[in-house]
Order: structure tokens, then C-alpha cells, then sequence
């Protein structure tokens, strides 16, 4: 097969407010190839993922995206693996590149899958698929209350985790506690509690380390991103205050390489890393954070707040793992989200999220949401439209 065309679909609610919720806009790729259609789904800001494709060249080791891709092979995995290193040599100083071909690679595997009658998981070297403990993620409520309701409504569900998130958390340390206590309560004593500080202390050790006291007490899991995805020695400095304690350190979403995961392993002493298959380049490099993370003895999770398209994507890499079976389920999508494809990921009667055994990632897109929630675009440059919706 040889690649035709890639299009890019972006897609948003009538109206995107300032929240933590990544959901209300997407940007969808389609990729034909021999008489066969793949579908991918980027993690950011679609405008700028559109741009980082078909923008013109700057120098030689800024061309975008498009120069690696369109009319290239696609037979086998290497192929994939052949394109990922094209795209990461030619485009190295186009740094939304990554997100971009991050759509674009989940697509190609999707693609594949579908030219060989086999799920991505399988193409990736595993021999079966493993079922996964889905935790309900959802937002802090903005009070104590709201998050008290929210727990319970999670437990009622069925599930048996839960992550609660981002703003407020952070705002102020009684605050915090009475968030953690109201989540706590909400979920009982058996419920698995987990929390996402969204990077909200930047690299403040001390603000982040006088969180622990009331998460121990509280049994959190895990203490998710309290710091920049980068700032690797405010991570190993927690990590060195929360030993003894029942809580691990949790990141790497921010990741937009496999280096940048594996560093958060080696020098930020994560005990669980966060890999979003629509930022790290797509599903190869996530597979082989699983396996560097397994060798490690760190826990691998999926990072999905998105379609069940971006779902499907995200446990394809660590499908084969047994052991590392917890898996974030976003539960509080927006109409989009849920709308975009036909069938949804669901927790099965024991609970459990099952990796699709169909071809390619096993989710098929529903087109008539392409349409209802396009946003139409145009971007040109000297009079020439290089890309219209």
C-alpha cells in the first residue's frame, strides 16, 4: 500500500470553556491507502497540529510533517518505525511535529491492522490481549460537596477506582484536604483513590510534600503530575519525602518522546508512568516505554481524556501486560467525544475495560459527527490556500 492522502478533521463543541476538559475539541486524521481507511486522533491544539503538516519549509530540519509521509510504503510495522524516524530527523526543529504524527501513526496502525485482519496489539508483538481495571477520571467538584456526589455516583457506576483532578486542588492546603477527604468518603473504604494535581506546583517541593500527610492518611494511590512534566528533580525530591508512605509519584503525559518518559523513570523515580499515545508519537514508542517501564519495575498506564477512538489507541501498547492491568476511563466526555465513534469501550459485568479484538484499533468512526462538529478553516500563505476544511 502506498499512503494517498491524509486529511484532518478539526472538530469542537459550540462553545470551549476554561477547564481541564480535553474533550470539547479533537482533531481527527483519516489515512487511505489502498482501497482501506485508518483513523487516528492527535492530543492538542488542532490548529497548530494542522499547521506543523503542511507547513512550508523553514531549513532542512524543519519540513513538515506532510514531506515524510504522503507517497510513502505501508506493508509492515517497520514501515511505521521507518516514517517515525523520517518525521523525527526532518522535522526536529518543528516541535508540535510529534503531537501531529502522533495522530498520524495511531491511523497507520489502525490501517494496517485492517490490511492484515489483526488488532494493532498483535501487530505489535503481543500474543493476547489482557483485560484492564478502568478508574473513572473525572474533575474535582468545586467544592468538597460536589466531589463527595461525584465519588458516589462513580461507585454506583461500578467502579472500583476513581481519579479526581486538577483545579481547585492546589488552591489552598485546608482546601486540599477537605477535597481528599470528600473523595476518600465518597468511594468508601475499598474504593481505589487516585489524584491528578495537574502540574498545578510547577517545581514548589514543599507545597506539593504538605499534601502527603492527608493523602496517606486518605490511602492515595498515586500523586499525579504535581509538578512540570519536566522538572525531573522536583520529582525525586517528593519521591525521597514520600518514601515509607502508602503514596507513589504518577507522570508522564507531557511526554512528546520515549526519552522524555524514560527520564521521568530513571532520574524524576516515578513509580507509574502516564503515556498518551496521542502526544508520545503514537503507539510504537508507547510499547516500548511498557516495555522499559516493566524492566524497571515501574507501572505502565494508559493516558486518555479524549474519544474512544484515542481510548482504543491508548491500551493497545501495554494490551500484552498482565500485570499492569489498572487503566485511566475518562467518564465525564463531552457530547463530541462520545459522539465520534460507533461503538464505545465499556466496562464489561466483572468491571473490567476489554482491549478490542477487531482489525486495527476496533473503533469505528461515526462520519456524521465529522460533520456536526466541524469547524470550518483555511490556512494560507502568499494568497495560496495550503489547507481548507
Amino acid at each position: 500500500m502506498k499512503i494517498e492522502s491524509v486529511e484532518f478533521y478539526y472538530l469542537a463543541m459550540p462553545e470551549v470553556a476554561l477547564i481541564a476538559d480535553g474533550s470539547q475539541d479533537a482533531l481527527v486524521v483519516r489515512i487511505d491507502a489502498g482501497g482501506l481507511t485508518g483513523w487516528g486522533e492527535c492530543e492538542a491544539s488542532p490548529l497548530v497540529s494542522v499547521a506543523a503538516f503542511i507547513a512550508p519549509m523553514s531549513h532542512a530540519a524543519c519540513q513538515p510533517v506532510s514531506a515524510s509521509v504522503i507517497g510513502r510504503d505501508l506493508h509492515a510495522p517497520d514501515d511505521i518505525r521507518a516514517m517515525a524516524a523520517a518525521v523525527a530527523y526532518n522535522s526536529m526543529d518543528l516541535l508540535q511535529a510529534s503531537h501531529t504524527w502522533s495522530g498520524i501513526e495511531m491511523a497507520l496502525w489502525d490501517l494496517l491492522g485492517k490490511a492484515r485482519s489483526e488488532p494493532a496489539w498483535k501487530l505489535l508483538g503481543y500474543d493476547r490481549a489482557y483485560p484492564k481495571t478502568p478508574y473513572a477520571s473525572v474533575l474535582f467538584g468545586e467544592t468538597p460537596e460536589i466531589t463527595l456526589a461525584r465519588a458516589r455516583d462513580i461507585v454506583c457506576q461500578g467502579f472500583r477506582a476513581a481519579k479526581f483532578g486538577w483545579a481547585p486542588f492546589g488552591e489552598t492546603l485546608d482546601g486540599d484536604i477537605a477535597q481528599l477527604d470528600a473523595a476518600r468518603e465518597g468511594l468508601g473504604p475499598d474504593g481505589v483513590l487516585l489524584v491528578d494535581a495537574g502540574q498545578v506546583f510547577v517545581e514548589d517541593v514543599e507545597a506539593a510534600a504538605a499534601r502527603l500527610e492527608a493523602m496517606n492518611r486518605n490511602r492515595v494511590t498515586w500523586f499525579e503530575e504535581p509538578f512540570a512534566g519536566h522538572a525531573l528533580a522536583a520529582y525525586r525530591a517528593l519521591g525521597q519525602r514520600a518514601q515509607g508512605g502508602k503514596v507513589g509519584l504518577a507522570g508522564g503525559e507531557a511526554a512528546h518522546n520515549r526519552h522524555m518518559a524514560e527520564h521521568l523513570i530513571e532520574y524524576g523515580g516515578v513509580q507509574f508512568i502516564q503515556i498518551d499515545c496521542g502526544r508520545i508519537g503514537g503507539l510504537g514508542p508507547a510499547k516500548q516505554i511498557a516495555a522499559h517501564a516493566v524492566s524497571k519495575g515501574v507501572v505502565y498506564v494508559n493516558h486518555t481524556f479524549t474519544s474512544n477512538l484515542a481510548l482504543s489507541a491508548s491500551l493497545q501498547p501495554f494490551a500484552g501486560l498482565e500485570v499492569h492491568e489498572i487503566c485511566e476511563y475518562p467518564t465525564g466526555l463531552s457530547t463530541l467525544a462520545r459522539d465520534l465513534t460507533r461503538r464505545r469501550i465499556a466496562p464489561d459485568e466483572n468491571g473490567m475495560i476489554n482491549v478490542p479484538d477487531a482489525p486495527g484499533l476496533g473503533v469505528e468512526i461515526c462520519e456524521d459527527a465529522l460533520t456536526r462538529y466541524h469547524v470550518p478553516i483555511e490556512i494560507m500563505v502568499r494568497n495560496e490556500t495550503l489547507f481548507a476544511s
